[in-house]
């Protein structure tokens, strides 16, 4: 099945996706690319943050955190 995720290709050839992407096997994979308008950095910066507070919530709502912070909560 394909799947659409939005991305920037930088000047220097760097591909930054502006959602998170499931993790693949290490195998090059076949893509396709579709340029659309010029993106402004002040667009791509607070998608930048949108994706940055989606990826560390799955890794603050695993259990192995909060068994790290569980010392710091008040006894229930």
């Amino acid at each position: 099945m394909l799947k659409t995720y939005e991305a920037v290709l930088e000047p220097d050839g760097h591909l930054h996706f502006l959602e998170a992407v499931p993790k693949l096997d290490k195998v090059a994979r076949r893509v396709l690319v579709t340029f659309t308008q010029d993106t402004s950095v002040i667009d791509t910066a607070l998608r930048g943050a949108a994706l940055s507070e989606r990826v560390l919530a799955e890794d603050w709502l695993r259990n192995e955190e909060d068994a790290a912070w569980a010392h710091l909560q008040a006894a229930k």
